[in-house]
């Protein structure tokens, strides 16, 4: 396969090193060196599948990764299905539960997919997909005895998290322990030259340039880009349950936008979006002179929904937003469930609320639907309804919260 040739664009080099980014190991201009020299890196970015979808915290370092493979370097994106198997204990307040490898390939299938919305697959400089099973899962114990000589008990002792915990009087399981040790192997069995991600991985990834050191004597550059973050300061991802699946529907993306706050429109444009800085830093200028946000969310979350799925679905779910959310009215088109013949199960006329948000798969649970019925987060035709005793009918739409809609028939 003939190979792009690297290019070495000072303009697209500046932007790499400095739109999005948290910090750069060793140093800025020791990567900006290299990237000028010429000479192919070999980069990658480690996703445990954790979940059955890709998010956009994970879209923000994998469009610098992009950024890469435009310029001509090989890019990895590593699916990290060993390492998912143990957890990584980033930000945990708690040990992780653990994943089977069934529900690990489970929920990684879909992943090549989402990122080809981001990276190439195919022509003259495709990205590669691997696996850390590939080595992780063979080696043995005298190999994990091999790989520990390099780290000290001090070293891995210095997270937050651990100290946190102990402190707590929590336990640190030996596998959480060892997790930064297995992510550095990557580096190693891979050979890379830098790695990607975001800035709550900077431990993990520092690891990994402690053991190219120790191993092959050679200097790994790690990147690591800043968060989107949630108004309380923590990061927007699946365990929080606020952070925007790449799996989502065009509507659900863009209305999850339009209720992030007015401070993080800034910032979303800077991550997650292809808009010039110049007009970026206009439109906080505006802002902070007291310019109306609304028209910049709008685009941030047209923009959002674009990149992910095409300008024809930014523009229906932006009309959908338009007429749900600001006219209030019904959508045309919701789905569907028949409930014309089947037994009722609450014993009365109609279904309950309750059992018709579970049926309907609105909620994940009777207790969940009950607490969103009292909070006043349910509406049958229009109209709320905080009666967990209330009952349903054919004919009838349910709604819970502002975006989902069923109609029953």
């Amino acid at each position: 396969m003939v190979m792009s040739k690297v290019s070495t664009d000072a303009n697209a080099i500046k932007r790499f090193l400095t739109r999005g980014v948290e910090n750069v190991y060793p140093n800025r201009d020791a990567v900006e060196a290299a990237l000028k020299s010429g000479r192919r890196l070999r980069v990658y970015l480690g996703v445990d599948p954790t979940g059955p979808s890709l998010h956009l915290g994970h879209a923000i370092p994998m469009r610098k990764l992009a950024e890469l493979q435009a310029l001509g370097h090989e890019v990895i994106l590593l699916i990290g299905d060993f390492t998912a198997m143990i957890g990584d204990p980033t930000d945990k307040s708690a040990t992780r539960k653990r994943l089977t490898r069934a529900e690990v390939l489970k929920n990684a299938k879909d992943y090549q997919g989402q990122a080809s919305n981001i990276l190439s697959f195919t022509g003259k400089n495709p990205a590669t997909l691997k696996y850390n099973s590939s080595w992780l899962g063979k080696m043995s114990f005298e190999d994990v005895l091999e790989l520990s000589v390099h780290f000290t008990i001090q070293q891995l002792g210095e997270r937050d998290m651990f100290q946190n915990r102990t402190k707590e009087g929590k336990p640190v399981h030996l596998n959480e322990f060892l997790y930064p040790l297995m992510q550095a192997q990557d580096s190693v069995a891979m050979d890379v030259d830098m790695e990607v991600g975001g800035n709550d991985q900077t431990f993990n990834m520092l690891a990994g340039r402690t053991l190219m050191k120790a191993v092959k004597g050679k200097e790994k550059f790690v990147l690591t880009t800043k968060l989107l973050v949630d108004p309380s300061g923590k990061k927007m991802g699946k365990t929080e349950g606020n952070m925007i699946a790449l799996s989502d529907s065009p509507e659900d993306m863009y209305g999850k936008v339009m209720s992030w706050t007015d401070g993080m429109i800034v910032p979303g444009f800077e991550l997650v979006t292809d808009v010039p800085d110049d007009e970026i830093e206009s439109m906080r200028k505006q802002m902070s002179a007291g310019a109306n946000p609304m028209p910049f969310k709008r685009q941030l979350a047209r923009d959002v929904v674009k990149a992910f799925a095409g300008e024809k679905a930014a523009k229906a779910a932006e009309a959908h937003f338009s007429k749900v959310h600001q006219a209030h009215e019904t959508p045309e088109e919701m789905p569907e469930y028949r409930v014309r013949g089947k037994p009722v199960p609450s014993g009365v006329e109609g279904w309950s609320v309750v059992d018709a948000l579970v049926e309907t798969q609105l909620v994940s649970s009777k207790s969940d639907a009950r607490r969103q019925v009292e909070q006043g987060g349910v509406k049958v035709d229009g109209k709320v309804v905080k009666d967990v005793n209330a009952t349903v009918k054919a004919g009838m739409v349910i709604q819970k919260g502002k975006r989902h809609f069923v109609r029953l028939s």
